[in-house]
């Protein structure tokens, strides 16, 4: 049987990132994304949900997740789904989808202020990857 696990999401944090390390030193941030539905019922009314996913990413992007990234800001994040359950000391038990993010992508200025302007890629060094040129910006 095959097997696909592919998330790709836009939306913004809910709270400011939380960056850790595991004991052998290597970067995780923890974030919140929510994402905003709105359409029109049958009656005509105005609805509206949002959706709120915990997300996790490691490695050396997690750092510029952690220093760019602020609640509010727009994110694009693609991963997987990861699932994890755990039984508390009182007995219960409990789980936890999240999305364990593989790439992302700021959106609407490059992460860290307002603005305009299209999204910033981030390649798996977490360094910038270098941006396309349009036919417009083509310098004859």
């Amino acid at each position: 049987m095959a097997n696909f696990n592919k998330v790709m999401l836009m939306g913004n944090l809910t709270r400011d990132p939380q960056l850790s390390y595991t004991p052998n030193q290597a970067a995780v941030v923890d974030f919140g994304l929510a994402m905003n539905r709105k359409w029109t019922g049958q009656d005509g009314s105005q609805q509206e949900e949002t959706c709120f996913v915990d997300c996790r990413m490691f490695g050396k992007r997690a750092e510029v997740i952690n220093k760019y990234c602020k609640k509010g800001n727009s994110l694009f994040v693609e991963g997987r789904l990861y699932f994890s359950s755990w039984e508390a000391q009182d007995g219960t038990k409990h789980s936890k989808l999240r999305v364990t993010v593989e790439n992302f992508e700021f959106i609407g200025g490059g992460g860290g202020g307002g603005g305009g302007g299209g999204g910033q890629r981030v390649n798996k060094t977490g360094t910038e990857a270098p941006q396309q040129r349009g036919e417009d910006d083509i310098p004859f």
